[in-house]
Parts: structure tokens; C-alpha cells; sequence
């Protein structure tokens, strides 16, 4: 009797465990994934200087780093490092790398003004 009873046991144990450790093995949905890479921060600021050599953008008194991957707006459209001028004002998001700051986005000219969002009132019978 103790036989049988160790054995049900034994099977009850491995069928409840056996649903956790699949769904450990199963990947995480892209939208529930943690997202990799670096914490960006945000600034704002006008531009003080553009060096196009050295890809370098000085907002302020701090200097940002183009990288190939950063991503430029103007006026609600993509532009590129060369719509960048002395004088704009820029605001955007970036992070430090190896003691250097890099931009991770930049938005040239003023934020774009959204339009007002309509509430629909509730007709009353």
C-alpha cells in the first residue's frame, strides 16, 4: 500500500511540475521584453555650435556626439545632421558611453503644437 501511495505521489509531483518548467522555456513577448541597450535621458536646449567633421553638436555647454544611429526630426519630419544650424532650438534624448554623450534623437525647431483633442459630449434624452 505505501508502494502505491509513493508511486501516485511521484506522478502527481512530475505532472504538476512539468507545465512550470515548459513555460520557463518559452520566450518572452516582444512587448513584454525588457528593452536592451542604453537609458537615455532627456535635454532641450538652442545650438551653439555644429562641427560637420567631427559630428559633433553642442547644445548649451554640453557637446553630443552624432552617431549613425541617431534620428532626426524637423518639424514632425525625418531631416538629417545637415538641417542641424547654429541658433535652433533642439530638444532630444541621449546617453553616456564611455564618458562621451551620445544623441540617441534629435528634434530640431520648437516641439510640434498638438492639435487639442475634441470630447464628445453625451447627448441627453
Amino acid at each position: 500500500m505505501k508502494k502505491v501511495l509513493s508511486i501516485c505521489l511521484i506522478a502527481l509531483f512530475a505532472a504538476v511540475s512539468t507545465p512550470l518548467v515548459v513555460a520557463a522555456d518559452q520566450p518572452v513577448p516582444a512587448d513584454k521584453a525588457e528593452k536592451k541597450g542604453p537609458k537615455t535621458l532627456p535635454f532641450r536646449g538652442k545650438i551653439m555650435a555644429v562641427d560637420a567633421t567631427a559630428k559633433v553638436i553642442t547644445v548649451g555647454e554640453r557637446k553630443f556626439n552624432v552617431t549613425p544611429t541617431t534620428k532626426f526630426m524637423k518639424a514632425g519630419k525625418p531631416a538629417t545632421f545637415a538641417d542641424a544650424t547654429v541658433g535652433e532650438e533642439v530638444g532630444g534624448a541621449y546617453y553616456e558611453e564611455a564618458g562621451k554623450l551620445e544623441l540617441a534623437s534629435l528634434r530640431i525647431g520648437p516641439k510640434p503644437v498638438e492639435a487639442p483633442k475634441i470630447k464628445k459630449e453625451k447627448k441627453e434624452k
